[in-house]
């Protein structure tokens, strides 16, 4: 009996290693709680305001491979928060660019801290931009809430600073929704939250938000409803009197 003859033969090209074969999990766990929150804030809510699409993918703190050097020498983590747009919407244990047709991200959000804001400015913004060629590059400190996008110049392949309005909110052209930083609570937390904005700048909801709001609805409504009968009774019981009184002239 043979064996598998690309184990014996240089001519037959071994497929380069997938997200089941890649380590996907590096031990580290977010800088503080602010940090771990604020990345699970941003997912959520973009994955609770397009869950009628099925074409792009959201996820933070996953490795993102996308070279046979790096797989080599394992010596880059992914973003904190990554948006990949025009493909499909399903479940990975790590972004791996060879099997994803080589997209990689459209969107990093790196959440700075004191640790590894020099990384953040320096070597994964190179990477970003002249390997990733990412059209969009933002920067959040989720403790002193300093905030920064950059936009792709596709020719130099520099990162140019994207402009913020009036009240600090910096445009995502590529997901056509704006980023800014909103007081808020979240799982418990009330502080300033990065937050993805729609064109009014309200955020967008988190499923707990969307839930909340829901409940209120169908609070308020109850109680339009109740309020209702409370007069249909009071006017049939004064029916009731009148007829009641009518009777008794007779």
């Amino acid at each position: 009996m043979q064996g598998d003859p690309s184990l014996h033969d240089p001519d037959i090209p071994v497929p380069p290693p997938g997200e089941d074969e890649l380590p996907f999990d590096d031990g580290e766990p977010m800088e503080t709680n602010e940090h771990r929150l604020q990345m699970v804030l941003l997912i959520q809510s973009l994955k609770e305001a397009w869950a009628n699409r099925d074409d792009f993918f959201v996820a933070g703190n996953m490795f993102v491979y996308f070279s046979e050097t790096q797989v080599k020498h394992n010596d880059f983590r992914g973003p904190d928060v990554f948006v990949v747009l025009g493909t499909t919407r399903r479940s990975r244990k790590s972004w791996v660019a060879w099997g994803e047709g080589g997209k990689l991200p459209d969107v990093v959000i790196e959440l700075l801290s004191f640790r590894t804001r020099a990384i953040d400015r320096g070597e994964k913004m190179r990477i970003y931009s002249k390997v990733w060629r990412t059209p969009e590059y933002f920067l959040y400190d989720p403790i002193s809430h300093e905030f920064e996008g950059y936009r792709l110049d596709p020719i130099t392949l520099d990162y140019v600073p994207i402009e913020a309005d009036a009240r600090g909110d910096i445009e995502s052209g590529v997901l056509r929704l704006r980023l800014g930083v909103r007081e808020g609570t979240f799982e418990d937390v009330t502080r300033p939250w990065l937050r993805w904005l729609d064109s009014a700048g309200v955020p967008l909801s988190t499923p707990q938000e969307r839930a909340d709001a829901e409940q209120r609805r169908a609070d308020s409504a109850q109680q339009r409803a109740d309020a209702e009968q409370r007069r249909a009774d009071a006017l049939e019981a004064r029916l009731r009197e009148l007829e009641k009184a009518r009777s008794g002239e007779r």
